[in-house]
C-alpha cells in the first residue's frame, strides 16, 4: 500500500515537469515563429502607422 502511495505522488511530480516542458517547447515555437514573420510584422505595422498618420 504505501509503494502506491508514493507511486501516486511521483506522478504528481512528473505532471509537473511534463507542463513545465510543454510551457518550454511552446514558448520556443512562438519565439521561434516571431523571428520568422518578425520582419513582415513590422512592415505591416509601419504601413497602418503611416497611413494613419496622412489621414
Amino acid at each position: 500500500m504505501g509503494q502506491l502511495k508514493r507511486l501516486f505522488k511521483e506522478e504528481e511530480g512528473q505532471a509537473l515537469t511534463e507542463y513545465g516542458l510543454l510551457i518550454g517547447l511552446i514558448s520556443i515555437g512562438v519565439v521561434a515563429v516571431l523571428a520568422l514573420i518578425g520582419p513582415q510584422l513590422v512592415r505591416i505595422f509601419n504601413t497602418i502607422l503611416t497611413r494613419l498618420n496622412a489621414v
